[in-house]
């Protein structure tokens, strides 16, 4: 079925028409206007925080209706997926004008907070069934229907046992809590997605668009392509290099694996092992510095802490979770004598470099600005602001000379830098209105212009799914925080705590990777967030762990059967089972099962609690240690095949030095190296 599919028909979840004429010109248009106004908002916070999050959703709500059919059956009839329904335009526009509500009438709803009026409620029940209908066209049936299970919970969950019952609500309360307040449809995360996370996205679209895909596959390819196992690789590298700006494992896999995944299978790696190699490395990116993925920016903005300290904790598990990836493409090639691509075939990185030294520029910039303690929006700002100079300069160079754009580059990103930090954005949008109105008027100038637009429009269609699982996961997070609902399940959790931490985390992981089955990362982080890292928070376990807990396992869940996203765009490529892929994938990304359990008993793998060098190296040790011996576990291969007692051995090893108990890692250290010995001199002797 999978081989049926191909990468066009694969999105981040629905299936969009392919609107032809004014249609296309209606929602490109729509989408620049989302772009600037996201933009304007960064810039200047013109607006009211509530009614700038209804503002970032009506457009949300707007754009996904027109750009979305009702049926994914009309998104594949020829005759139908070029234009838009009057139906469709209705809504859209009904969506465009309720969204103004709030802004209308935003004394008199703050006089009257609490008690709705009629017209309040008829107008907040539509908004939330529109924003019910654009996420079932976005993302399918299960997000909407978990979240209807909620409402119908806050509707009549007093006549449920007492064990699980509230105290009752009428409808006007539900509709203030979804509609009206900071609780619901507009709460933390549609707040997130209308600041920092609608500005990341469109960065990584600048870059995409300015060739940080080509530079990304040039330097994996001359570091490592001519190594065992090189494409596979090279698909880790890019990849995860890819991430670090996207945050979005399917958008990886549809862009970089276009070029990877044919070429690991040329050089004899079977479709199914490429196609999860690029999924497993794809969805790394959600935890890959500096970026990552929206969760992230969620995450933040819910403990309240600087994005640095997300960063900090997220950098070493991410690094090893690429290293598991690498590690068992190392040994698959091993084991199957594949080699890699001569030489002579190869760029050279540093030259790579060279030629593209400008796009890594905006990149460095952002990372050092988030490590020195500026706020994700500024640094977003500044590295967009960056960005957007090199597109320009690079226009303009092309019709000039190399040196010429070294010039305008440089000259310009100091005017920038500076003008930003002293006088604010404004003399940075002088610097790109001067370098616009130039590109206006040499040969040529307007195909770098177009590339601008392209960017900004890309941008916000990749934001689609991202705000429109933030918003609908408010109502779950609203009806929470109305009935108390979430201080029962935590007490559920902490029950089993009591007897057990370790039961709490499987309960948690599972929680985790049942709601994976149906909805993605973001609205699987919001709900687990709301109910379980609390409870594991008051079990003892460091804040910022038990979210990032849940956060892997929201990403496994992704990662695994029988949704498994990322293996299905990777599917599309390869022409492989969709299951297949996902199990594979699964193999590889092992260690993301794993981690998390061992940041809880050794907080200082992220670099948290009582840390210091020593102890981070001694956990790193341990970890990759394990790693090691689970991938030959895995692969049954090292220097040459493990025999089934070798293999035993290594699980055995492995899982002692994972587990928290006297002596323990002790013991697997000592297995391990009895082990190693063992299989070298057999090796030798071979």
């Amino acid at each position: 079925m999978s081989a049926d599919i191909t990468p066009d028909d694969v999105t981040e979840h629905g299936l969009p028409r392919k609107l032809v004429g004014g249609w296309l010109m209606l929602v490109t248009q729509l989408a620049l206007a989302f772009s600037t106004f996201q933009l304007v908002i960064a810039a200047y916070a013109p607006l009211s925080s509530l009614v700038t999050r209804s503002f970032h959703v009506g457009f949300l709500l707007a754009i996904t209706l027109l750009l979305y059919p009702h049926a994914v059956g009309h998104a594949r009839n020829p005759k139908k997926n070029t234009r838009v329904p009057w139906y469709d335009f209705l809504l859209a526009l009904l969506a465009l004008i309720l969204a103004l509500y709030h802004w209308f009438f935003e004394g008199d709803l703050i006089q009257r907070s609490g008690d709705p009026s009629t017209t309040d409620i008829a107008v907040g029940t539509i908004f939330v069934v529109l924003v019910f209908e654009a996420t079932r066209r976005v993302m399918g049936l299960a997000l909407p229907i978990l979240c209807a299970i909620f409402l119908a919970y806050g509707l009549w969950g007093q006549y449920l046992p007492d064990f699980m019952a509230h105290r009752g609500y009428d409808y006007a309360q539900i509709i203030d809590t979804l509609f009206l307040s900071t609780e619901g449809i507009f709460g933390v995360p549609t707040f997130v997605s209308a600041t920092y996370i609608f500005l990341f996205i469109l960065f990584g679209a600048f870059l995409e668009h300015a060739g940080m895909i080509r530079l990304f596959n040039a330097v994996a390819l001359g570091l490592v392509g001519h190594t065992q196992g090189g494409p596979a690789k090279v698909a880790v590298i890019s990849s995860g290099l890819m991430g670090t700006i996207s945050g979005s494992g399917v958008a990886n896999v549809l862009t970089v694996g276009q070029f990877t995944i044919p070429l690991m299978m040329r050089y004899g790696y079977s479709p199914v092992f490429a196609g999860a190699v690029e999924a497993t490395a794809s969805m790394g990116g959600q935890i890959m510095p500096p970026v990552m993925g929206a969760v992230a920016f969620i995450m933040a903005e819910t403990l309240n802490v600087p994005y640095s300290e997300i960063v900090k904790a997220a950098i070493i598990p991410a690094l090893l979770y690429y290293f598991t990836a690498f590690w068992m493409v190392h040994l698959e090639a091993g084991a199957k004598g594949l080699r890699g691509i001569p030489k002579a075939e190869l760029p050279n990185p540093w030259r790579a470099l060279k030629e593209n030294w400008h796009l890594v520029v905006p990149l460095a910039a952002l990372v050092g600005m988030l490590f020195h303690g500026f706020t994700p929006m500024f640094a977003g700002m500044v590295g967009l602001s960056l960005t957007a100079i090199l597109i320009l300069g690079a226009g303009i160079a092309a019709r000039i000379s190399e040196t010429a754009f070294r010039y305008v580059f440089w000259i310009a990103t100091g005017l920038a830098a500076s003008f930003f930090l002293k006088w604010g954005i404004d003399a940075v949008l002088v610097v790109i209105a001067v370098l616009v109105a130039v590109c206006t008027r040499i040969k040529g100038g307007r195909h770098t212009l177009h590339l601008l637009k392209t960017s900004l429009v890309d941008g916000a269609k990749q934001a689609l799914p991202v705000g429109l699982a933030c918003a609908v996961v408010g109502v779950i997070v609203g009806i929470l925080s109305l009935t108390g609902a979430a201080s029962t399940f935590a007490g559920w959790i902490m029950a089993a705590g009591e007897k057990s931490l370790f039961l709490s985390l499987a309960l948690t992981m599972v929680i985790c990777i049942v709601l994976g089955t149906g909805i993605p990362t973001i609205p699987n982080y919001i709900i687990t967030a709301a109910i379980a890292a609390p409870a594991l928070a008051k079990l003892g376990v460091p804040l910022i762990i038990s979210h990032m807990f849940t956060f892997y396992f929201g990403i496994m869940a992704d990662l695994t059967p029988p949704v498994a996203l990322a293996a299905l765009a990777a599917s599309s490529i390869a022409k492989a089972s969709h299951d297949a892929i996902g199990w594979k994938a699964t193999q590889i990304a092992i260690i993301g099962f794993v981690v998390p359990y061992m940041a809880v008993y050794e907080p200082s793998l992220m670099l948290q609690g009582d840390w210091t060098i020593l102890s981070v190296m001694v956990a790193v040790s341990k970890t990759l240690l394990a790693v090691m011996l689970w991938a030959s576990a895995i692969t049954g291969y090292w220097k040459v095949a493990l025999t089934w007692s070798e293999r035993l051995g290594a699980v055995t090893a492995a899982c002692l030095i994972v587990a928290h108990f006297p002596w323990s890692d002790e013991i697997g250290a000592v297995l391990a190296v009895l082990l190693a010995l063992r299989h070298w001199r057999r090796a030798a002797k071979a």
